[in-house]
């Protein structure tokens, strides 16, 4: 049996997170701000399907990639060079979460994003400890993707392209950002291929909650406002 939240926004060890199925910690509660807040900070992130209560989960080891070890495939790097494109930061947040959650996955049924899960994170984004990286393509919203940002750390959430590489031209200017701004780990949650394709990697639980200990208590990052940002094939401007 798993633990069912009370009231207070407090969590069960990490250490008591079930084997099977991996990092299943804890049942209940909600997606209020400041529980979302706890369960970062602690590497606890909700994942649950329509119909089921609140889950919180974590896994055990952690996939994580270090900005500095973000690794452009090299179609992507000449994507990034000769696409004409346009980078914005937050000024379609909803819609993004709502395009994440609408986009099909191989292997899926349905979505885990559900509306109590928009509510909760557009409530995060309003907090200022939500953001999403648009990638915009002949005036429209082509892909992109959303996450949590605490201290210097940056938690990913999900991603979603209407167009070829988008997304990935979204998370290779967030990288970029996140690098300039000294943030020292980004949460990828599950292994994936394609992440792991980008640089990401395993680590332990126990070495993700002590990182997160130390980049969590540190200044937030800023300048979010500086990923709004023109690319031509002539020049980024």
């Amino acid at each position: 049996m798993i633990p069912w939240l009370a009231d207070s926004i407090g969590f069960p060890p990490l250490g008591a997170a079930l084997d099977d199925p991996n990092g299943l910690l804890a049942a209940g509660g909600d997606l209020a701000p400041a529980r979302l807040l706890e369960a970062y900070r602690r590497g606890i992130f909700p994942w649950y399907s329509s119909g089921q209560p609140i889950l919180w989960w974590s896994p055990d080891p952690r996939l994580v990639l270090f900005p500095d070890e973000f690794i452009p495939r090299r179609s992507l790097a000449k994507v990034l060079r000769n696409r004409d494109y346009e980078i914005r930061c937050d000024s379609a947040f909803e819609t993004v979460v709502r395009a994440c959650a609408a986009t099909p996955r191989p292997g899926q049924d349905g979505t885990w994003i559900g509306e109590e899960i928009v509510q909760g994170y557009c409530a995060l984004h309003r907090a200022g400890y939500a953001h999403c990286i648009e990638t915009w393509i002949d005036g429209r919203l082509a892909g992109g993707l959303y996450g949590v940002a605490i201290g210097r750390a940056f938690y990913g959430e999900s991603m979603f392209s209407h167009a070829t590489d988008a997304s990935k031209i979204a998370f290779a200017h967030l990288a970029d950002f996140l690098r300039e701004q000294a943030c020292g780990i980004i949460d990828c949650q599950m292994r994936t291929s394609h992440l792991q394709s980008l640089g990401a990697r395993e680590i332990p639980r126990s070495a993700f909650a002590a990182l997160l200990d130390r980049l969590t208590s540190m200044p937030a990052m800023r300048g979010w406002s500086t990923l709004a940002r023109r690319w031509s094939r002539e020049k980024p401007q």
